[in-house]
């Protein structure tokens, strides 16, 4: 018998969050595949599986629906950041080695996160048309989350791994480094390989410590 049998059974979720879940997860595919434009509420409803009134009821009109599209997707997003950042190095042995692991868990796990990509893609597209859409994206979303990363690079300062003077700065660098190099060969939607992640992460921090490693410890 195996682990999974004796594990408690989830519980259910009420059925109008369950409606509400399944109407953003459609949303948020029909927004990406056909555009905010492309797209109409009973097109929504019928991926959703609910009635037009269903999705008025929950969430609102098209716009509405956009705005709860952003905060969910941000909303996990940062989660998954937060638990990435709770595996940084605090005190490594070996700096270049920890950072590079590092980076790997941040590019795969966030900075490729599939919700985030898709949309970030929408927002972009549609930033000319829909700048307020656009203007709400990047409340919610990009970067929102670095000034925790900023304040584990200040650390290691601190303790004398890494010669910054402004945190904030060399955090920003860091995840542009290690996002310089990452093959997309299966599409910008798609997760890049472990070897693909591995291999930009090491040149970007290679090339990080060159400009920000401790001089003297």
């Amino acid at each position: 018998m195996s682990d999974t049998d004796f594990a408690p059974s989830a519980p259910a979720l009420p059925k109008a969050l369950t409606k509400r879940a399944a109407i953003i997860d459609a949303a948020k595919r029909a927004f990406v595949r056909d555009g905010f434009a492309g797209i109409s509420i009973d097109a929504i409803a019928i991926e959703a599986g609910v009635s037009r009134q269903t999705v008025y009821n929950q969430l609102g009109d098209k716009d509405q629906l956009l705005v709860a599209v952003v905060e969910d997707v941000s909303a996990r997003s940062s989660a998954l950041l937060m638990a990435v950042i709770a595996t940084f190095p605090d005190k490594p042995d070996d700096i270049e080695a920890a950072l590079i692991d590092f980076g790997v868990r941040l590019v795969g796990r966030c900075m490729c996160d599939i919700d985030g990509r898709a949309l970030a893609m929408l927002m972009e597209r549609e930033a000319k048309r829909y700048p307020e859409f656009y203007a709400t994206w990047k409340a919610y979303g990009p970067g929102q989350d670095w000034p925790v990363i900023a304040a584990c690079f200040d650390k290691l300062a601190r303790n004398g791994y890494l010669d910054i003077d402004d945190a904030s700065l060399a955090t920003r660098q860091f995840v542009a480094l290690i996002n310089a190099d990452v093959r997309l060969d299966a599409g910008p939607c798609q997760p890049p390989s472990d070897h693909s992640l591995r291999e930009a992460s090491t040149a970007g921090v290679k090339t990080f410590l060159r400009a920000f490693g401790a001089r003297q410890r």
